[in-house]
């Protein structure tokens, strides 16, 4: 078992599965504290890696496409402080920090598990009944239909027409942009028959945000939202043909693929050499971890 543990929180792995525990500390972002423990599978894993800094270092979780549906809501825009796969590392802790990358990546290693896309949530998403005020309004959500109320501040058009309910059968699409700039943000949802997209400070599905401290508290219900929406994985493409009596030409996917069995062979013979007293202790912690950074 590998263990992290930091002011920032504290990551457990044991083989099988991630626990990402967010911290007390006062600059863990609102959102991470909402979600709180996360379990991620090994199987939704597609790497990790450890930067350091001057300051502090930093562990990243990279998700497969399609694990995870706060990843897949939020396309991707969460940042530091609110992003739940980022740790914030000590400098006397780096040591630990490589150790629990290089646990991880054996792990993925022995049991094969594939870098790209699934076709299925492998984490569920926040709980509900979920509740959350930002920007011009207030979003409801109890798992069968979002309700959406407005504040003093929101736009004549979307008070007038007073809350708006959306039963979860007719949503197609959620999504959740951050402000940046002088842009604002906004929590959309897309319903069946709807008019063509309008601004969100007008648009009665969608909750527009002015970058405040509880806006990321709306990438919660988009997240709770898309876990309950069908998985949006796309149908392979059918395979090109190639010329005639040829096999088809190898895909991007394939070819990264082959590459990453090549180095499992190259793991594999290292180990061999190891053990037969080719290779020193040193030689061969020196070659694993120059193959390791290839992956």
């Amino acid at each position: 078992m590998a263990e992290i543990i930091q002011k920032d929180g504290t990551w457990v792995f044991d083989g099988e599965a991630l626990r990402l525990t967010p911290g007390r500390d006062k600059n863990v972002g609102l959102l991470r504290r909402e979600l709180g423990e996360l379990l991620v599978p090994l199987a939704a894993l597609a790497g990790v890696s450890f930067e350091q800094g001057k300051k502090s270092g930093r562990l990243r979780l990279r998700l497969r496409d399609g694990a995870d549906p706060l990843v897949h809501a939020t396309g991707g825009r969460l940042t530091e402080p609110h992003d739940p796969y980022q740790l914030l590392v000590e400098p006397n802790r780096y040591g630990a920090a490589e150790y629990f990358v290089d646990e991880v990546r054996n792990a993925l290693l022995l049991d094969q598990v594939p870098s790209g896309p699934v076709d299925a949530y492998l984490l569920p998403g926040p709980s509900v009944p979920l509740s959350v005020s930002a920007g011009d309004g207030i979003a409801h959500f109890d798992g069968e239909q979002v309700r959406l109320e407005w504040k003093w501040q929101a736009e004549d058009s979307k008070s007038a027409a007073g809350p708006r309910t959306l039963p979860l059968a007719d949503i197609v699409a959620v999504e959740w942009q951050p402000s940046a700039g002088l842009e604002n943000g906004h929590l959309r949802f897309t319903v069946r028959a709807a008019p063509g997209k309008v601004p969100p400070k007008y648009d009665p599905n969608a909750v527009e945000l002015w970058g405040f401290k509880k806006d990321p508290l709306m990438a919660l219900v988009a997240a709770a939202v898309q876990a309950r929406l069908p998985h949006p994985a796309a149908r392979p493409a059918p395979e090109d043909a190639g010329p005639a009596g040829e096999s088809p030409a190898p895909k991007p996917a394939q070819a990264a693929e082959d590459d990453h069995d090549a180095l499992l062979r190259r793991l594999r013979k290292l180990g061999d050499l190891h053990r037969s007293g080719v290779l020193t202790d040193e030689e061969f912690t020196l070659a694993k971890q120059a193959i390791l950074k290839r992956m």
